[in-house]
């Protein structure tokens, strides 16, 4: 690593903390001119790309996962923190995979797992928009499912 003040190539790391699970933060010291600065060490990610529906790709957004989760939960007792450490489990699975394309399905299929475990009413309802449903046949079908295994 250079130092950031006079560029010398050698320097030595003087500390390490691990910051929010995933990063690293190092403090260094020059060798040359003996100031210390800050360095961030993150792991990079792949990227992974989920398959839609239609077939195209893109890039896996946990952001649009939670936005649907929101959405089915509006009104609903689940905390903003729920919501987001359901994110942060289907996250994490589709990493374990280890995979580089994951079909929007599966990640779907995760999702409603762990919202059936949280409320049956926001279970019901990503899976309304998820599973696209077009008649209220499909709603019956769905709460007679969750009605049979309790």
């Amino acid at each position: 690593m250079n130092c950031i003040y006079c560029g010398e190539p050698e320097t030595k790391v003087v500390d390490s903390r691990l910051v929010d699970n995933h990063s690293i933060k190092r403090r260094r010291e020059c060798l040359k001119c003996k100031r210390r600065f800050t360095t961030y060490e993150t792991p990079e990610e792949t990227q992974i790309l989920v398959i839609k529906k239609d077939n195209t790709r893109e890039v896996f957004d946990k952001n649009k996962i939670l936005k649907g989760i929101v959405s089915s939960c509006v009104k609903r007792p689940v905390s903003k923190s729920e919501m987001e450490s359901i994110v942060d489990e289907v996250e994490k699975e589709v990493y374990r995979k280890e995979v580089k394309e994951i079909s929007s399905y599966e990640i779907g299929e995760m999702v409603l797992e762990k919202l059936k475990a949280i409320d049956e009413v926001a279970y019901v309802r990503f899976a309304s928009v998820y599973r696209d449903f077009k008649e209220v046949s499909n709603f019956k079908t769905e709460l007679n499912k969750l009605n049979k295994k309790k």
